[in-house]
């Protein structure tokens, strides 16, 4: 191992999901984590007071005319400058990792430097997986939503019959593991004769957990590998640090100055993505936001979409902190929640929608929230980073 190599050892608390050009899940793709992480890495270095361009809108993207970059293209790269790392994504035996990282996978990130790295941006990489690994998630598919329904295989209770004793799927999809007049005869080796047997034993599952299922299939029986629920439900990208390198640390008041630096590209326009920084950040630990049943859900009703299943991708009313929060096609939702482990964070814009009116909102469907004593901003968010950094130096 080159000397200047930093590895991180992290665990996979939920799935991760990277995808690959044909949108499956099945391989890790480095890149995938690779741009989740500059993303994470642009909201700190906009909540340290620096500017981070988008490298993904047309006007604004770095290099600028007079050569410059920003303090994240610098180790990240852009265009006529190449990123300053390699990444590996190793497994416990040092091999790189070839599938999508399940539940309970401990995976090290091994950074590579390709040209000399300086202090602050070890620092900065740091901060970043810390920040990732307690108050956000990487990967993509984040947006999914839990809920409380329960299901078998992207098939919920109304999909399936029982009246003649026996399970049989009424509906189905094209593409989908249970098909239409399929019979259901186990679960993980447990027999099935009812919806509510069914039930019973998939309530409690978390959404995309493995099932083995036994069937019968026109007249032939066979074993199908599927999944509780649905997967649009399901957690993925949570983590935890296990290990970080020794020797990394840096104070606030050094990062600032660093992000801050006239180095830097600063005649960017960061209007469409400003919002995307820990000023603007919130955080609650151990609650969630879900879908409970056809017609309600918190999870809606904080975003102000409709709550009606078949009507949820309209407003509840049409104003613009609805549209902002709710997003649209291409448009990111600014509310993230996961169920196991719970957590709920998300961005506010200033000028348009503040804390306090997030705060109101999650009062609404959280009865006894107390938000001096479970809110948490970006300004918390980033002493915490720092003084927790200090205390393992």
């Amino acid at each position: 191992m080159d000397v200047n190599d930093k590895k991180w050892k992290l665990e996979a608390l939920t799935p991760i999901w990277t995808g690959d050009v044909n949108r499956s899940g099945d391989r890790l793709i480095p890149t995938g984590i690779i741009g989740s992480l500059r993303w994470w890495f642009e909201v700190l270095v906009r909540g340290l007071g620096g500017k981070a361009c988008d490298p993904t809108a047309e006007k604004g993207r770095c290099p600028a005319k007079n050569g410059k970059h920003c303090v994240v293209c610098e180790l990240f790269g852009c265009t006529g400058w190449s990123r300053k790392f390699r990444l590996m994504i190793l497994d416990e035996n040092g091999e790189v990792i070839q599938k999508q990282m399940d539940k309970g996978d401990e995976f090290t990130l091994r950074f590579i430097p390709l040209r000399p790295i300086e202090d602050e941006e070890w620092c900065l990489i740091g901060l970043t997986l810390h920040l990732i690994a307690g108050y956000g998630a990487i990967g993509g598919k984040i947006v999914f939503k839990p809920s409380e329904e329960w299901g078998i295989a992207d098939l919920g209770p109304d999909d399936l019959d029982d009246s003649n004793g026996r399970i049989v799927v009424q509906r189905s999809r094209r593409g989908l593991k249970l098909q239409r007049n399929d019979i259901i005869l186990e679960i993980d080796g447990n027999p099935v004769n009812t919806i509510d047997e069914l039930k019973n034993l998939l309530s409690e599952k978390p959404h995309g957990e493995p099932l083995i299922i036994r069937i019968e299939r026109n007249g032939t029986q066979e074993q199908v590998k599927a999944w509780a629920g649905k997967r649009h439900h399901q957690d993925l990208g949570l983590i935890r640090i296990i290990e970080s390198p020794q020797g990394i640390a840096c104070t606030r008041e050094q990062i600032e100055a660093y992000v801050q630096g006239d180095r830097w590209r600063k005649d960017i326009d960061d209007s469409d993505f400003a919002w995307a920084s820990l000023k603007n950040y919130w955080y609650v630990e151990g609650r969630h936001l879900s879908r409970q049943s056809f017609t309600q859900s918190t999870y809606n009703r904080v975003l102000g979409r409709n709550m009606r299943k078949d009507q949820a991708q309209n407003l509840w009313r049409d104003t613009p902190v609805n549209k902002w929060l709710a997003g649209r096609q291409q448009m990111s939702k600014k509310i993230f929640s996961f169920k196991n482990p719970a957590r709920t964070f998300g961005f506010v814009k200033p000028g348009l929608v503040d804390f306090d009116e997030i705060k109101r909102r999650l009062g609404r469907v959280w009865q006894d929230f107390n938000p001096d004593n479970e809110f948490r901003d970006g300004e918390w968010i980033l002493n915490e980073l720092f003084n927790n950094q200090e205390a393992s130096e």
